[in-house]
């Protein structure tokens, strides 16, 4: 893992397409913007968790309505 220091309205580029800006800096909290191609998703973390617990939960459902 790369860790950095960034000011408010600095920028972190990674690869040629995607850009991190330090937004905002409150307390106990950060606000960062992110550029990245339409085509790529990015989401946090926690909702990319719910929905692998959903699409798992899809899954296992569609198995039992198969077998039954």
């Amino acid at each position: 893992m790369l860790v950095v220091s960034r000011k408010v309205g600095e920028r972190i580029l990674i690869g040629d397409n995607i850009a991190v800006t330090l937004v905002k800096v409150g307390s106990g909290s950060v606000r960062i913007g992110i550029e990245a191609p339409t085509e790529m998703a990015v989401i946090r973390e926690e909702l990319a968790e719910q929905l692998r617990q959903a699409t798992q939960l899809a899954i296992d459902e569609a198995k039992r309505s198969s077998v039954g």
